[in-house]
Order: C-alpha cells, then structure tokens, then sequence
C-alpha cells in the first residue's frame, strides 16, 4: 500500500516536471519529444495509445502543426507515464533513484522572478564569452554544478534534474578542464541550456567551442581564480 501511495505521488511529480517544463519552452514540441526519448516511448507506442497516428506525434514534435492545448499536452504526458507504469514503472523508478545523486552534484539552483539577459548574468560574474550565436536569449534560472559529480555518476535521466523547471537557464560547471565532457554530455541529451559558464584554470578546448557553436548553445568562461562560493553569493545577493 506505501509502495503504491510513493509510486503515485512520484507519477504526479513527475507528470507536474514535464507539464510545467512544456508549457515554459520555447518549443514545446521538441520538449515533448525529448521526454518521450526519456521515457523509452516510440511514437507508434504514444499514438497508439492516445488513439491517433504517428504523423499526429510527429508533426507536434516537430512543429510541423499549431502546438497542443494544455488538454492535449496533458493527455499526451499522462499517456507517457502510463505506457512507463505498464513495464513496471523502470524509468519513473530510475528518475527518483537518482534524485540523491543529482542531489550532491547542485551546488547552487534557483529560478529567478525576473529574467536576466546573457550579457548582463556574465558581466555580473566576470565571465567571458566565448561564441557569438544566441546571446540574445533570457535566463530564467541558474545551476551551479560540480561537474565531476556530474559526469562521472549522473546518467542522461538523472542530468534532466540539473535544469531546474527550465532549460532556459544559466549552467554554471566547476571543476572544468578543456570542458569537452559536459558539452558532450549537453548534446547527447539533447537538453539545450540558453548559456553555459566553465569556471576553470586553463583554456576552454577547441571542440567544447566547436560543440557549443553547432548546438546553438552560448558558452562563457569564468576562471577559478574566483572562488566558486563568491560566484554563488554574488549571484543570490544580485538576483531577485
């Protein structure tokens, strides 16, 4: 009976996770493919279940139609979960087994009532950019991470929990050497961050740029000169 009663909640919470993440994206539609690739659902499996064809999940997924009402998303979400409980609850189980972990990697995480441009967030910092393409993007939020944490113990899944309720958010990563490794890690999840700050001693390798530059994603070097507890102070006393 407990067991059922925890299953739940966490079904609710994580059907809250996806609905809010959805609703907040600027592509609503790619958000909702990249739960679904989460998930381990095919779009034969989802349409199938939600009573239409394919083309219907893809043309969502790909924008190729007007975005589903709140109705729609929710059914469509509440569908995901319910094909994951019917394989005995494997992924939901893995998502809240590494809540722990992900847990120890955050040093730092908030959203902000008020969004930040990516120009303003760096100056505050005194970081540096390091590619051109995007900058114009908002930050409503920030991560702080230990990236050794992160890359050495978090699977795809449990990486999902570094973002907060948005992707639309600054991710700040200590502990960086060339910063290939969580770049690679941003591009197989296919979760896009609207800036990425290295906090690290040497120079920012060539491909993590290279990396940066072809998913879009705005990269900012910071260097660990500054201790990584003033970075988070500075941050908490400037931001609302």
């Amino acid at each position: 009976m407990e067991e059922e009663l925890a299953i739940k909640g966490q079904k609710a919470e994580l059907a809250r996770r996806i609905a809010g993440e959805v609703v907040l994206s600027q592509d609503p539609g790619k958000t909702l493919r990249k739960w679904r690739t989460l998930l381990k659902i095919s779009q034969v499996e989802l349409a199938n279940k939600l009573g239409i064809t394919p083309s219907v999940i893809s043309d969502y997924e790909n924008n190729r139609r007007r975005s589903p009402g709140i109705r729609m998303i929710r059914k469509i979400i509440e569908s995901m979960i319910e094909i994951d409980a019917s394989r005995g609850c494997q992924v939901l189980k893995n998502f809240f087994v590494g809540k722990e972990k992900a847990i120890n990697a955050i040093l730092d995480i908030r959203e902000l009532a008020e969004p930040i441009s990516i120009k303003k967030f760096c100056k505050l910092i005194n970081a540096r950019l390091l590619t051109k393409s995007g900058q114009r993007k908002m930050l409503y939020g920030y991560t702080v991470i230990d990236s050794l944490v992160a890359i050495l113990y978090l699977s795809p899944l449990e990486l999902v929990r570094i973002y907060g309720k948005t992707t639309e958010r600054a991710l700040i990563f200590t502990h960086i050497t060339g910063g290939k490794s969580p770049m690679v890690a941003i591009k197989v999840t296919n979760l896009k961050p609207n800036l990425v700050v290295f906090h690290c001693s040497g120079e920012v390798s060539d491909i993590a740029i290279k990396i940066a530059e072809l998913e879009g994603v705005p990269l900012a070097t910071l260097p660990s000169t500054i201790p990584i507890e003033n970075v988070i102070k500075t941050l908490r006393e400037n931001l609302l």
